[in-house]
């Protein structure tokens, strides 16, 4: 059963929540947060991406970058964008976009849960981007973005959501990047903060959808400082929004490569699928994958006798990995390989038809998506899926939500 509680979570004055909040700090690299956040003092990416406020030839995890992070931080705070709340609350975050909508409960979960595997997971972290958070997370004393959890669905927590929903405005409400728009409540009522809590009490599992980094970085300050203090510490939770499952989207996370191309290439990839030459750009369904290569768009339908029984072989992504990129480009590890590059689905097909004739890639493939119950039987079986198994579609804004540690170390961190 998981522990959930309610936090005094730091978060945007309503007149300026619109200009605050912005795309999480790893869906953009550093010249695109530099370009969203030009002329917009309030833009989040000044704190989650305090890079673009300094040289621009500074190395990746100097410790500048989180001295400037804790100092912006530290700004916004004193001019009032951003405000911590008086007392502790739940919050509702909904995103809509099109016709779909993904209601959220921002929490604060435990770390002891995730130790124990209560919060299950189903990718590997890199070490250098767990020091990169765990430092944005030391030197500014905060969880600075919640981790995006989900959870299988239950009747009641929807009726309160829903309730609540109906009997309260939202504090923010504005529309943002691919025209999703974003809703916040406060639920700020002990009785209804008490029914949420039991609820999940009697839930046996949460499970990472996004965020695995920041989960394992979260975790490890955590530890750290109750190792430190020896007491009961805010550091032992760390913020999360959690999602019904079924509410969720997830869209393909497609593969760039630049590698030579071998002269018997399609004769290789027959033996394990049926390939056509065609005008599809996008697979129809499981154990389908599109290619693009030479300026041709190419289907690969897997061979019903080369599919596995196993949850993570027979995904599509693993299948991909272990009859191309690996027997063929001699790529093994794609969380390290130069050679490969990883495009959302958001950003369509014609985005790696695009950078494959400018020269920037040799081939694509376009994936069909990992379906949710694939994820959550693979969290369940404590099993992996490959690197950029999952690109889930709409984004949850960043400066939203933040989770202060209360131990003072950012103030000690602006000292030094």
């Amino acid at each position: 059963m998981v522990e959930i509680r309610p936090f005094k979570a730091i978060r945007p004055n309503e007149k300026v929540a619109e200009k605050v909040a912005e795309l999480p700090y790893d869906a953009v690299d550093s010249k695109e947060a530099k370009e969203y956040a030009k002329g917009n003092p309030y833009s989040y990416f000044h704190i989650d991406k305090a890079e673009i406020d300094l040289p621009s030839d500074l190395l990746p995890n100097n410790p500048k970058i989180y001295q400037k992070a804790a100092e912006n931080l530290s700004k916004f705070l004193e001019n009032g964008w951003l405000m911590k709340e008086d007392t502790p609350c739940y919050y509702l975050y909904q995103l809509t976009m099109g016709e779909k909508k993904q209601t959220g409960l921002v929490v604060c979960t435990s770390i002891d849960d995730y130790i124990d595997e209560k919060i299950k997971k189903h990718e590997y972290t890199r070490l250098e981007k767990e020091r990169d958070r765990i430092s944005h997370i030391e030197a500014c004393d905060a969880n600075t973005s919640p981790i995006f959890l989900t959870y299988r669905f239950e009747e009641k927590l929807q009726e309160i959501i829903v309730n609540w929903q109906q009997r309260h405005a939202p504090i923010y409400d504005f529309t943002r990047y691919y025209e999703v728009r974003h809703e916040v409540w406060v639920i700020n009522e002990p009785k209804i903060i008490n029914e949420i809590t039991k609820i999940f009490a009697n839930i046996s599992a949460l499970y990472i959808a996004d965020g695995h980094h920041r989960t394992e970085s979260a975790v490890k300050v955590g530890l750290k400082k109750r190792e430190e203090q020896k007491e009961s510490l805010e550091s032992n939770y760390f913020a999360s929004i959690l999602f019904p499952s079924d509410e969720l989207t997830i869209l393909e996370y497609n593969r760039l490569l630049d590698v030579p191309i071998p002269n018997d290439f399609l004769e290789r990839l027959a033996k394990n699928f049926v390939v056509v030459e065609s005008k599809e750009k996008k697979p129809q369904k499981s154990g389908e994958l599109v290619m693009y290569l030479k300026g041709k768009w190419y289907q690969l339908m897997i061979k019903p006798e080369k599919r596995s029984a196993d949850l993570v072989k027979k995904l599509d992504v693993s299948f991909l990995q272990e009859n191309v990129f690996a027997p063929i480009f001699g790529i093994n590890d794609v969380r390290t390989d130069e050679r490969i590059d990883f495009v959302g689905g958001i950003r369509g097909p014609e985005e790696l038809a695009n950078r494959v004739d400018k020269g920037e890639a040799t081939l694509a493939f376009i994936m069909y998506p990992t379906q949710m119950k694939d994820l959550l039987k693979v969290a369940d079986a404590k099993k992996i899926m490959p690197p950029k198994s999952t690109w889930f579609e709409p984004k949850l804004l960043s400066g939203l939500f933040l989770h202060d540690l209360e131990t003072k170390k950012r103030h000690n961190f602006l000292e030094k």
